[in-house]
């Protein structure tokens, strides 16, 4: 198949990354140039990836395909907006925008203009994740823990925009039903924003999720737990392994573990899919470009994109209106 020219917007730490996951895609990918407006990090960048630093966001814009845009989230929308208008398939990380009105202005621009557009929900290619593919996978709770050490770098939004939007955005995947009520509650420590959340989303089918992210932990923890009837299923994204727990009405495997239950005996199995070791940016790159040269669906549609960031802000006014609460509380 033709490869597609792509040029990349911002080349800080995550943008480089994604550059020299492109530069690994060369049967996919042109890797043209990028922009960056910090002069000296384009230098720098310049020269360790001997690629083009183009002058401005439009001139990279109408030489490639595709941008991919690995810049800060408040500018997000505006970079989006010019690469949709012009036609040009993109790449965006998440969340995709800093605002819900943002995000439904761009997915009117898609319905606009036929592009592809993925967001960088990176997790959903973590081989903890696809070890799950082709099973059935029905939780009725789910609880999530992701924790990281402090780290300047992501502030400039909440913790939940951060780091807990990747939970909403596999939890969102994973039940296929209508959230009813969110309650949470946060606290801002070391930033603006909340800097440790917990939320409790309760969806109409019944399932009750109970998420945590902070970035002000002493330990990294990405772990995510789901209960369903006759199954237990816990998925380690940092150390990228799964585990599954099954009770069945049959022996399935010599090392079935008999348990006395009301209904009878069932033969409790313990299973750890293999795991293949893949790099979930590439995948997710190369994702982008099979659904742009077959005229597919992204694996992760501006729509999963918005789902998550509008279960986000429901978290984050959760979370206001419980300091509300507690600030009207102290002052009477």
């Amino acid at each position: 198949m033709k490869k597609l020219k792509i040029g990349v917007l911002g080349v800080g730490h995550l943008g480089k990354i994604h550059l020299k996951c492109i530069q690994q895609l060369p049967e996919t990918y042109e890797l043209i140039g990028f922009y960056d407006p910090n002069e000296a990090q384009a230098k720098a960048v310049m020269a360790e990836f001997q690629i083009a630093a183009f002058e401005n966001v439009e001139a990279l814009i109408d030489t490639v395909d595709v941008i991919d845009i690995v810049t800060p989230t408040p500018t997000h929308f505006e970079l989006a907006q010019k690469v949709i208008i012009a036609g040009k398939h993109l790449f965006i990380e998440k969340p995709i925008t800093k605002t819900i009105a943002e995000a439904e202005m761009l997915l009117d621009l898609l319905r606009q203009h036929p592009v592809k557009a993925q967001v960088g929900h990176v997790e959903r290619f973590n081989p903890a994740l696809l070890a799950l593919s082709g099973r059935l996978i029905q939780p009725m709770f789910i609880e999530g823990h992701r924790l990281a050490t402090f780290n300047p770098r992501g502030t400039d939004v909440s913790v939940v925009l951060d780091l807990m939007i990747h939970d909403l955005d596999i939890v969102l995947s994973l039940v296929n039903s209508p959230v009813m009520n969110v309650s949470a509650s946060g606290v801002a420590v070391v930033s603006d924003t909340p800097d440790i959340a917990n939320a409790r989303i309760e969806f109409a089918n019944g399932c009750v999720a109970n998420l945590t992210a902070s970035r002000i932990s002493i330990k990294q923890m990405r772990k995510l737990r789901l209960f369903q009837p006759n199954a237990y299923v816990s998925l380690d994204f940092l150390e990228k392994k799964a585990q599954i727990v099954q009770l069945s009405t049959e022996k399935t495997t010599e090392f079935a573990i008999p348990i006395p239950t009301e209904q009878g005996e069932k033969w409790m199995t313990m299973e750890e899919p293999f795991i293949e070791p893949i790099n979930a940016i590439k995948m997710e790159l190369q994702s982008l470009a099979e659904s742009i040269q077959n005229d597919q669906k992204p694996t992760v549609p501006m729509e999963d994109g918005y789902k998550a960031l509008y279960l986000a802000q429901q978290i984050l006014d959760s979370i206001q209106t419980r300091q509300e609460k507690a600030l009207s509380f102290l002052q009477i």
